[in-house]
């Protein structure tokens, strides 16, 4: 490649699940993608990124073998595929599907077995096979892990001792009288590098200010910014009450009785702190929403 020509990154989106959230995500940090139908090849607003939609249990091995740059994948599949990459993000966000899940070991309700050893030379259902394996080593276990095709929260007692699934809220495990007896993993979607892509320093410089856009999208995802005109004798009331992000910026009014404050708060406290500071004599409280907070 010559030096004038210009140069791209391939870049991997989940299909499925996280697709939709992981657009929403692109989008708040300045990178506007379009899904086309049944296109597996979303349109980036960035010149210098190609994108394609791969499903997140596919994504560790291709970025892995370079045909991707880098993706976005569950941890949990990158640990299921064993896949050798660079982790550059944990993109936990308060939004479906972005949230922290659980794969759990769970069992019948009423069944004899309450911990990981009683399932010594046992049957589990699972999707997640090598994961579960590696668990077992971990425990000192020998059990008979067979592949699951769907449907794994039914297969106790009947087809399966117990099963290894992935649960957000458990609702599906109390539908079906299960019981959860360990956690296997906690999973979060994770930014996913290339090693050999990483290495090049158009590429690293790159993928490290994609990344900082997207936490800096992440971090402004349940915060907003407060503004405030509060009276300079009630400055320390004030503070006392601000949870701020950082240390709130003060400024001098004109009539010098009286300070400008600007911060960010957690949106679920606004309910709470703005009655709370009106009490108190601040004024003109002004609450707006936040795009990025880069830290």
């Amino acid at each position: 490649m010559s030096d004038g020509e210009p140069r791209t990154l391939l870049l991997g989106l989940p299909k499925g699940s996280l697709q939709e959230t992981t657009g929403m995500l692109f989008n708040r940090a300045g990178y506007e993608i379009r899904f086309s139908g049944r296109s597996y090849y979303p349109r980036i607003g960035d010149p210098e990124l190609d994108c394609i939609l791969i499903r997140p249990q596919e994504m560790g091995r291709y970025v892995e073998q370079g045909v991707m740059d880098a993706g976005i994948a569950g941890l949990d599949w990158v640990q299921e595929t064993r896949a050798k990459v660079k982790q550059l993000a944990d993109l936990r966000a308060p939004w479906p599907n972005y949230r922290p899940v659980r794969w759990v070991l769970a069992v019948k309700e009423g069944s004899p077995f309450h911990s990981v050893r009683d399932l010594e030379g046992k049957r589990i259902a699972t999707e997640a096979v090598g994961l579960t394996k590696s668990y077992l080593r971990r425990c000192g276990v020998r059990a008979h892990v067979e592949f699951s095709w769907g449907a794994t929260e039914v297969k106790p007692p009947v087809l399966a001792d117990a099963i290894v699934d992935v649960s957000e809220t458990g609702a599906s495990l109390r539908d079906n009288a299960l019981r959860v007896i360990d956690v296997v993993l906690e999973s979060t979607p994770r930014f996913v590098a290339n090693r050999q892509a990483y290495a090049d320093p158009w590429k690293r410089r790159k993928l490290d200010r994609l990344v900082l856009m997207l936490l800096g999208a992440i971090q402004a995802a349940d915060r907003v910014g407060l503004m405030m005109n509060a009276p300079r004798e009630a400055l320390a009331k004030v503070l006392d009450l601000l949870p701020a992000l950082g240390t709130p910026t003060i400024s001098t009014l004109s009539d010098e009785r009286w300070v400008a404050l600007n911060t960010v708060v957690e949106e679920r406290q606004v309910r709470e702190l703005i009655p709370r500071l009106s009490e108190i004599g601040v004024r003109a409280i002004v609450e707006y929403p936040l795009n990025k907070i880069v830290e």
